[in-house]
């Protein structure tokens, strides 16, 4: 364990000089830098973050990674991670489940004394950044998409609301992946230094590792949706719209790629999806630690999601060169240009996005190219992965005074 120490050389705006007990040693630059990751799954970090695992990696850092145990803690071990594991009911509205998510992180922060926290994802970026707080870490929260908080107006999205604006009053920074949801937490008047909120415009894309590949040309069409298979992400539209064309075009294919029965409240069990390949409607592919053999297969990557951050799935299809169908929402419109590298249609109506589909299919194999080069040409000048992990490391320098 590294013991405790000052990370603080000069004073951050947001008075980051006092995340240390008095009389704690200044660090100096060759002094290793603990910073910990802490999200609602390991696998998201390990799918959305490996650059900034790289880099920090490479760079010395010791870095940990709390979140509940899955699949992906041996890969992330083996990039060089310590993973713990962390007690986390994404379902559940349980005060006492989460008072537990609240405790477990306390004492990690505690017996860690990491010199930053990175907070992803709503109960982490909540109970992480109150934990911080009282463990005297300094901690960043990362909205990496509003989900549910402001999806519906339920009672527990109504609760979350109220715990974000007090949690948020402890983060050094607040970051947001796009325009909407900043603006969304500013006008509900959800954080109480709104002078700490920062446009980071999605978590990027390695443009090597995703690199661009020509659409070939083929007898069937095949359309894939990525991701974890929830309800908010649009599944059940893509589904009914794969219903509606199935008849008019008897080559067109409905793939599913991501985890069924997930921790989430908007969750598609197993069963459901059992039933639509039954139906003969929707080719479910199961997971993949690897997405762009499934990409590079598709002619076209589809995302009918209700609201996003910045959506990790569509960045990587545009820097394949895959044109893409989403909603017009928060997060998606970041990524599609329309009719530019893709359409975009209306959120929570299966006619539109069947309508849009169709639109894909009709489109010549030149056109559909076109379309995805320029797609590529997009994410290679906004969302450029490097640019991202840039960011990281002025924050990290800016809190902890150390260059990585």
């Amino acid at each position: 364990m590294k013991p405790a120490s000052d990370s603080s050389t000069a004073a951050h705006a947001s008075g980051s000089a006092a995340a240390r007990p008095a009389g704690a040693g200044e660090r100096t630059a060759a002094a290793k830098l603990c910073i910990a990751l802490v999200c609602n799954t390991a696998w998201a970090i390990y799918t959305y973050r490996q650059g900034l695992i790289r880099t920090l990696v490479a760079a010395g850092v010791e870095l940990i990674v709390l979140a509940p145990r899955d699949r992906t803690f041996e890969p992330l071990a083996a990039m060089g991670c310590r993973c713990i594991e962390l007690p986390v009911a994404s379902k559940g509205t349980n005060p006492l489940h989460d008072l537990r998510t609240l405790v477990a992180l306390y004492r990690h922060y505690r017996t860690i004394r990491p010199d930053v926290v990175f907070h992803y994802t709503i109960k982490p970026n909540i109970y992480g950044s109150i934990a911080a707080k009282l463990a005297g870490v300094p901690s960043v929260a990362v909205t990496t998409g509003l989900g549910y908080v402001f999806i519906q107006e339920s009672r527990a999205a109504q609760i979350a609301r109220k715990l974000y604006r007090f949690a948020f009053r402890f983060p050094r920074e607040v970051w947001f992946l796009n325009r909407d949801d900043k603006a969304a937490f500013v006008e509900r008047n959800l954080l109480v230094h709104p002078e700490r909120a920062r446009l980071l415009h999605g978590e990027g894309v390695d443009l090597d590792q995703f690199a661009y590949t020509p659409l070939a040309a083929r007898d069937d069409f095949v359309f894939v949706l990525i991701g974890r298979l929830l309800w908010d992400k649009g599944v059940g539209e893509y589904v009914e719209a794969a219903r509606q064309l199935k008849a008019r075009y008897p080559h067109a294919r409905f793939q599913l790629l991501g985890p069924a029965g997930v921790d989430n409240p908007s969750a598609i069990t197993h069963e459901e999806v059992a039933a639509w390949q039954r139906e003969g409607v929707i080719e479910y592919l199961g997971e993949a630690h690897d997405v762009r053999p499934h990409i590079a297969a598709a002619d076209c990557v589809v995302l009918p999601s209700y609201r996003e951050g910045v959506p990790r799935t569509l960045m990587e299809a545009g820097a394949m060169g895959r044109p893409i169908v989403a909603t017009d929402v928060p997060g998606c419109r970041e990524v599609v240009a329309e009719g530019v590298n893709g359409f975009l249609c209306e959120a929570r109506n299966a006619a539109s996005l069947a309508a849009r589909l169709a639109q894909m299919i009709e489109l010549d194999i030149d056109a559909r190219r076109a379309m995805g080069e320029r797609g590529r040409q997009k994410v290679a000048a906004e969302f450029d992965e490097r640019v991202v992990v840039e960011r990281y490391k002025d924050l990290v320098r800016q809190l902890t005074g150390v260059s990585l």
